[in-house]
């Protein structure tokens, strides 16, 4: 049954639009069939889950390792395929092939490059050159940077540059930093420029911190981080924007009238993704939809959702 659904899926070339990642020259290419399947941080059912394939989908694999037994109607398989683009694996159980391991794809050692691995000054420095403007800042706030995105779930090459690219866009990558020339009381402060009173208040209440009444702790080393992972996860919901490759609803999540600024991070998502995999996919999006051209910053979740999804 998985060789007649190998043969049908290459007839049909069936992929999910916007999960197909830029195949590295040393990846092989397969396709999973089904719906519903996770993609886990490690080849265990009890490892947590980064994404999941809505459909069949085309995966670019550097290695594969054996996990937990899984089994369906099709077949059983203790091997899991290493997806660097998504950040995890995925059960060989679920690729459309007719054996049990995959051919040709070299065991992975035993101590693998983490899909989560920490993203470093040089990273970002090579993703975004002269736009990381203070080096030695930027190296500090890392640390706390990198625990926000593991908080996050912000641990696969499209998540990580959304976020990057955005936090680059808006604070230069800087923790401490104030947005140049605002001086109200409740303006652009931290790594995501956390901006009026209507996002000081929710998130000092989801934090127990009086950032009313003290809004200088939004671009304090303690505070900047988890602020800006507060932002893209509970004010918003920003990851699914990511995984689809969807920088117009990211731009517009953040909340700022349309402009030549979406470009302007869109090239910026585009050079973090061709960092992180080797070069850009097809179907990256960088205009937003109608609905959200407008300065979307006072929208609840709820509400930018809804337009979000016309």
């Amino acid at each position: 049954m998985r060789r007649t659904v190998t043969a049908l899926l290459a007839c049909l070339g069936v992929v999910v639009a916007g999960l197909v990642a830029a195949t590295p020259a040393h990846a092989a290419v397969f396709q999973t069939y089904g719906t519903g399947v996770n993609v886990r941080a490690d080849a265990y059912l009890s490892s947590p889950v980064v994404t999941t394939l809505p459909g069949p989908t085309s995966i670019d694999v550097d290695c594969q390792k054996e996990g937990d037994l899984v089994s369906n109607s099709e077949g059983t398989s203790r091997w899991w395929a290493h997806v660097p683009a998504l950040g995890g694996y995925v059960t060989v159980v679920y690729v459309a092939i007719p054996e049990d391991k995959l051919p040709g794809v070299p065991e992975c050692g035993d101590d693998p490059e983490p899909p989560g691995e920490d993203v470093t000054l040089a990273d970002v420095q090579a993703m975004f050159g002269s736009r990381i403007a203070n080096p030695s800042i930027v190296q500090t706030g890392l640390p706390s940077l990198n625990q926000a995105m593991r908080d996050a779930n912000i641990n696969t090459a499209y998540r990580k540059a959304a976020f990057l690219a955005t936090l680059v866009h808006e604070s230069r990558l800087e923790y401490n930093i104030r947005e140049i020339g605002d001086t109200r009381p409740y303006g652009g402060r931290g790594f995501i420029q956390l901006t009026g009173d209507f996002n000081y208040g929710p998130a000092g209440q989801y934090f127990g911190i009086d950032l009313l009444g003290n809004p200088d702790l939004a671009m304090s080393l303690q505070w900047s981080a988890p602020i800006a992972r507060w932002y893209w996860t509970v004010a918003r919901n920003i990851n699914p924007y990511a995984d689809a490759l969807d920088m117009g609803r990211v731009n517009a999540a953040i909340g700022y009238p349309a402009g030549a600024e979406d470009q302007r991070r869109c090239d910026s998502f585009k050079n973090a993704i061709r960092y992180f995999t080797g070069s850009v996919p097809s179907g990256v999006k960088c205009t937003r939809p109608a609905k959200l051209t407008g300065d979307t910053t006072q929208l609840t979740r709820n509400q930018f959702e809804a337009l979000a999804r016309q």
